[in-house]
């Protein structure tokens, strides 16, 4: 028996080693078609034989720039950052695994096409290549990747569909079938309310607004810092796409290729639904009402690990399905499931196949595939098209139900029927005026005149809001031309902020209408009333304005309903409050700051001193000044900030302008483009902060999409096989 077993021990290990040698060389036969150009910025310009070899490439690359941020968007997606973070990640987690099990996501993989297959395929590959070469790396939970895990993420958008299920909702029902309290549910939306805006900005000119007679497009997504990379793939299957990718995904999300370009805006189309279910317990099975029927609750159990000082633990959950959806809370004392586009493998195919895409007809084809479901696209091609998809994915539904509320699941009618497709999405196509805008903006503005009509689409579509960063880019971009891509980059970090326009005024007038006025009020509001409303780093009048309004957000009092927009007009009335609350936000500066008169610069700051994911500011330590502002005013180039770090007074940029290209399309393709700091995530790289004074003067780098033009800048050049970065002189010695 002794000698059965050692023989089968022998076999297994046989087979291992087997399995580990076939692996290896799998991966030597990618790292040998592949070849990694880093530029003067450490851009990364991977070139493959085959769209494969250019994915393994690309995943190779980011993990070399920040493994760190790779690894976490994983343990994040797959639902196991409580093995990371402790027991307050456990219903992140839940959330994750209540929409997609990794037996579910296998089985996606699995019945995937065969080219996507090899795509996922080469993503794992790339990374765990790189993991074996780096053997000082040392993973916070991942120690190896599979093929499977970008069904998790396939979309590409910060967070996407599923960070809008609140965690604190699905912990109250799971942890006692309970809805959250009103309270907490107004604490919620005021938290909400009072962050930094998400989203984006995307501008397309026709040629006939261009200089050069070419078609342009402002790629300028408002991300969290550092939250995307810089990239050029190229393979010899036709792939050539550059812009910006989520770490750890391997299709470039927001970016071109030599024909066609691409930006992503949040959206305002209704893509996710509430259904409140009637449960019934029959012998002691769920069964929830459909019509005249009775259908089992789909219920299983998930079980997941968090992390204690004491080592990992577990916790096992109930988790309930509908065809509608998991559960994920209650309202009005319903179960209620959350109904959202989840075809994985589809929205990955989607994902990719927009980038080698050659002219609008294919375009307009690979957006019938109908998954990118949180976001709107501006687009612009070297044909001179210029076009505006709003949304993409959008539910049919009967029009007498109100889906901005729960609807009731028992009636089939309020079931979603089907798709809309491209054509009856609200769509824009080489208006007359040539332009198109969306700022996360309503897009029945997008073209001024030769916008869509509201009437013309179901409620659900979108909603009627404009933002004042929408009409920041309309006021820039009427009655304006010769355009190239250095004005378009001013035009894009233009410092006027509509906000302070619409808010001031009622400051200043409550302030001459005062029977008494107070002496201590008095300067401050004559550098407010001669203000021109334009952000800058030596500004006075910014600092005042910017700290009064964040106060009104938190103090003001206004009617329930209002747009933060909307709240803002509303402040210019009579309501008595804002000179109290001005006085208070000169108590509070002078408390901070000694004073009162401190130049926006001073206090508006950038600081990055580590590689961290969640960075942590210091007053004490190094930071550079920044004029840009808040997204809230309008700001195009929005400079987001958390305002509740411990221990600090200034105010230190978090999410915002993270990623910007300015880019032309003509017989070849220019483009120039800036990050939020630099190309690495590691300390001690000279790409990790190398781009910040360019991106605070605006000053952008040229991108190189040409070989020809790569060479020319290239600092290291190297095949993975060996992996040896050559410096530029030895690159031309030997390639």
């Amino acid at each position: 028996m002794k000698k059965i077993i050692f023989v089968l021990l022998i076999i297994l290990a046989s087979c291992k080693q087997e399995t580990k040698n076939s692996e290896l060389s799998r991966w030597e036969v990618h790292s040998s078609n592949v070849e990694i150009i880093r530029d003067d910025f450490g851009v990364p310009h991977i070139y493959g034989k085959t769209d494969a070899d250019a994915v393994f490439g690309l995943l190779y690359a980011q993990c070399e720039d920040d493994f760190n941020r790779v690894e976490r968007n994983y343990i994040w997606a797959t639902g196991r950052l409580a093995e990371v973070e402790g027991e307050q990640a456990l219903y992140s987690d839940l959330r994750a695994k209540l929409f997609m099990t990794e037996e579910e996501a296998i089985t996606y993989y699995k019945n995937s096409p065969e080219w996507l297959k090899k795509l996922c395929d080469a993503f794992a590959d790339g990374i765990n290549y790189y993991l074996h070469k780096h053997p000082e790396v040392k993973p916070k939970l991942l120690t190896r990747f599979e093929p499977w895990m970008p069904m998790y993420f396939s979309e590409g958008s910060i967070g996407g569909d599923i960070e809008r299920i609140s965690i604190r909702k699905i912990k109250a029902f799971y942890e006692s079938g309970m809805e959250l309290p009103e309270m907490q549910l107004l604490q919620q939306q005021k938290k909400a309310e009072m962050a930094e805006p998400q989203g984006s900005n995307g501008i397309a000119i026709a040629g006939k607004l261009t200089q050069s007679g070419n078609a342009m497009l402002l790629i300028n997504p408002h991300t969290s810092f550092f939250f995307r990379g810089e990239v050029h793939v190229v393979s010899e299957e036709g792939l050539n796409a550059y812009g910006a990718v989520t770490w750890g995904q391997f299709f470039v999300y927001q970016g071109f290729n030599e024909k066609t370009g691409w930006m992503h805006t949040s959206t305002y189309t209704d893509v996710m639904d509430e259904f409140k279910e009637t449960i019934v317990k029959n012998d002691g099975n769920l069964f929830y009402q459909y019509g005249e029927e009775l259908r089992p609750v789909d219920s299983t159990e998930v079980t997941l690990q968090y992390i204690t000082p004491e080592g990992l633990k577990e916790k096992s959950f109930p988790a309930y399905r509908t065809h509608h959806g998991p559960i994920t809370h209650t309202v009005d004392g319903q179960w209620t499931a959350s109904a959202m586009m989840w075809e994985p493998v589809r929205a990955l195919e989607q994902s990719y196949i927009r980038t080698k895409q050659d002219g609008y007809k294919g375009f307009r084809d690979m957006m019938d595939i109908r998954t990118n479901s949180s976001n709107n696209t501006v687009y612009a091609d070297a044909e001179g098209n210029i076009a505006y998809f709003h949304g993409n994915f959008v539910p049919k539904r009967d029009v007498q139900f109100d889906y901005s509320k729960p609807v009731d699941g028992s009636n089939p009618q309020t079931d979603w029927q089907g798709l809309h497709s491209v054509d009856e999405n609200i769509l824009v196509l080489n208006p007359e005026n040539g332009w198109i805008q969306n700022c996360n903006s309503t897009p029945f503005t997008s073209a001024l005149e030769f916008s869509p009509k509201k009437e013309d689409y179901p409620y659900y579509m979108s909603r009627n809001q404009e933002n004042f960063r929408g009409i920041h880019a309309i006021k820039l971009l009427k009655d304006r031309s010769g355009y190239t891509l250095d004005s378009l980059i001013q035009m894009a970090h233009d410092p006027y902020l509509p906000a302070f326009e619409a808010l001031i005024p009622g400051l200043i007038k409550a302030y001459n209408d005062s029977d008494t006025k107070n002496p201590k009020l008095k300067e401050p509001i004559e550098r407010l009333k001669n203000w021109d409303y334009r952000t800058s780093k030596e500004s006075v009048a910014m600092t005042l304005a910017h700290f009064y309004g964040m106060r009104y957000y938190r103090e003001g009092k206004y009617p329930e309903g209002l747009s933060a927009m909307e709240r803002i007009v509303f402040w210019g009335s009579e309501l008595g409050e804002q000179l109290q609350i001005f006085e208070r936000t000169l108590d509070q500066l002078t408390a901070d700051f000694g004073t009162w008169q401190k130049p926006w610069g001073e206090i508006n700051r950038y600081q990055r001193t580590s590689g961290d994911i969640r960075q942590t500011f210091n007053d004490n330590k190094p930071s550079v000044s920044v004029g840009f502002a808040s997204g809230t005013w309008g700001a195009l180039a929005a400079y987001g900030a958390r305002y509740t770090t411990e221990g600090t007074k200034k105010i230190y940029g978090t999410r915002g302008n993270s990623f910007v290209a300015a880019v032309e399309f003509g017989d070849k393709v220019k483009a120039k483009t800036i990050l939020a700091g630099g190309q690495s995530g590691d300390p001690n790289s000279p790409h990790f902060d190398d781009q910040t004074q360019m991106y605070i003067n605006m000053k952008f780098k040229d991108a190189a999409y040409y070989k020809d033009d790569v060479l020319k800048i290239a600092q290291s050049r190297y095949h993975l096989e060996n992996n040896n970065r050559l410096s530029t002189l030895f690159t031309f010695a030997f390639f």
